[in-house]
């Protein structure tokens, strides 16, 4: 396989293979020339998101078996619909996906070590994946972050870089130390946007060829909301389903950048000041990455922005764990949203992360 060039949309520079934004204007970077969906070229025997390796341009170089997550009928409040079970990956997020691809391309092109900054899920899963595959990771994580998180990102072979202050010095240290690391960056890394694509593929399958009327989906960053809206496009290009489904995005009450966009008509988010809210992984006041795409991405597909305050989130996370369902309180927050969506006809909820960390003291971020 042939791996294509990256190249930003903006100045249409090509940087080379290791570059995590571009370096000329700034702009995050795209994957040129993505395969189209070929459901011929699906590897029936394989069982994890590797079934679709043809329609992925990274050679598989580190796996743990992501993918293949159940689609598990759910109801709530007299409400039925489909729970997308991304807590089941091997690390416990929908993070696994995007880091075995984006991991892998690192490995194809030399990488020896990565940074990247989490405290949470994507620091978990990058440690993770990094140990697979037989190179150092170093995370970048607030010095007051819960003993849980750091004993996670640790035990699965992290080396924790803590740094003081408010998130932006966190940040800027990561991004100094990805001048001479490559940057295994969850939030710009076009590679882990591709893998999230393969859950909308999984989605796609498991409902017998077609798609749902809408998907729900928790967004911070909104990596997973757009890989899954990408991966429906590639299968509407290729004639497989009639039409895309309408992409929900629900946020906290207590961090909201892109349901006020939504509200006010905005093409962009603009920073907020977030107030304590119980789904931490989503407590991102400004998607300034790819905010402009998930705003676009909601119009195009007929679909919301809803916000739920702390109250309905831990409602909702009590009841699915009394259902059998153990997810953190950020998957939560997209099954708090439904009693609004329940006119939006066959409705799949993306539950993102596991519970058992959080009964464990770690909760994702």
């Amino acid at each position: 396989m042939t791996t294509p060039s990256v190249i930003c949309p903006e100045c249409q520079h090509r940087p080379g293979p290791l570059a995590w934004r571009c370096p000329q204007c700034g702009a995050p970077l795209e994957i040129e020339s993505l395969p189209p969906f070929d459901e011929g070229a699906i590897v029936p025997r394989e069982w994890s998101l590797w079934r679709y390796a043809r329609m992925l341009p990274v050679q598989r170089r580190v796996s743990l078996g992501e993918g293949m997550t159940p689609l598990a009928h759910a109801h709530l409040d007299g409400i039925a619909f489909r729970a997308k079970l991304e807590y089941l990956n091997p690390t416990g997020s929908y993070k696994d996906r995007g880091t075995a691809t984006m991991i892998s391309h690192l490995l194809a092109h030399g990488a020896g070590e990565v940074v990247e900054d989490s405290s949470g899920n994507a620091g978990a899963s990058v440690a993770a994946y990094s140990s697979a595959g037989g190179i150092r990771a170093r995370i970048f994580i607030p010095a007051d972050a819960l003993p849980g998180k750091k004993a996670l990102i640790a035990a699965f072979g992290g080396a924790l870089v803590e740094v003081d202050g408010p998130q932006r010095n966190r940040a800027a240290a990561c991004v100094e130390a990805a001048k001479s690391t490559p940057y295994a960056s969850h939030t710009w890394s076009p590679y882990f946007i591709l893998g999230q694509m393969t859950a909308a593929w999984e989605i796609w399958e498991q409902l017998g060829g077609r798609a749902p009327d809408a998907v729900i989906c928790p967004v911070g960053q909104g990596c997973l909301f757009l890989g899954l809206a990408r991966g429906f496009r590639a299968l509407h290009a290729a004639g497989l389903i009639a039409h895309l489904p309408a992409m929900v995005a629900v946020q906290s009450s207590g961090c909201d950048p892109i349901v006020r966009a939504w509200e006010r008509g905005a093409d962009a988010p603009e920073a907020v000041t977030p107030s304590y809210s119980v789904a931490d992984g989503i407590l991102i006041n400004t998607p300034a990455v790819r905010g402009r795409e998930i705003l676009a991405t909601i119009r195009e597909t007929g679909g919301a922005a809803r916000r739920v305050d702390n109250a309905a989130i831990l409602a909702a996370c009590e009841a699915m764990t009394a259902r059998g369902f153990v997810i953190e309180p950020t998957s939560a927050a997209a099954v708090a949203a439904l009693p609004a969506l329940r006119e939006r006809g066959e409705l799949v909820v993306m539950l993102t992360g596991n519970g058992l960390k959080l009964l464990a003291g770690a909760p994702g971020a």
